[in-house]
């Protein structure tokens, strides 16, 4: 059986989180956001918001990452692996803040295809700021857009996931695949 790569994604704060860990409870495989562990790692170097001060340094090192998991992806087991972002974010992020980019960042989103893409869209009751969300509600809804283009424009057909609660949106998820 092929290997079913399943990317949740969305804008800033429309509960991909909380779905991944629902999806893991449940006993699925998934693989983390990995956004937070280099804004982190940034702050330890000293660099307030690297995903201000050098976008494309941070999604340099966003798109290592996430190309880092479509392999681990490949080399799990189990046939179903849910994935916190894919590679296309990180052109939608650089199209949202206007970046210029070059094929390094255009080749993966060709290259590396997942298997179906959900897009939680913006929800203001459950949004939260935080110390690694820089971005306000507004911003939220319009990074939503981007990635839906930037997924269209890679070939996919986002599947808009519910307002729902976390467990019946998950449950959304795993009926529709």
């Amino acid at each position: 059986m092929k290997k079913l790569k399943i990317v949740i994604t969305g804008g800033p704060g429309t509960g991909k989180s909380s779905i991944i860990h629902e999806l893991e409870k449940r006993g699925e495989k998934c693989l983390h956001e990995i956004s937070r562990d280099v804004i982190l790692e940034a702050k330890k170097e000293g660099i307030d918001q690297l995903f201000l001060e050098d976008p494309i340094l941070f999604s340099r090192k966003l798109l290592e990452g996430r190309i880092k998991q479509f392999h681990q992806a490949e080399g799990i087991s189990e046939n179903l692996v849910f994935i916190d972002r894919g590679i296309p974010d990180v052109v939608a992020y650089m199209e949202y803040l206007g970046t210029e980019y070059s094929e390094l960042f255009v080749t993966p989103c060709v290259e590396y295809k997942y298997t179906k893409i959900f897009l939680l869209p913006p929800w203001q009751e459950i949004y939260l700021n935080d110390n690694e969300r820089y971005e306000n509600f507004n911003q939220a809804k319009k990074i939503s857009a981007y990635l839906y283009d930037t997924y269209k424009k890679y070939g996919y057909q986002p599947m808009e996931v519910p307002k729902l609660s976390v467990k019946e949106r998950t449950d959304y998820i795993l009926n529709t695949i």
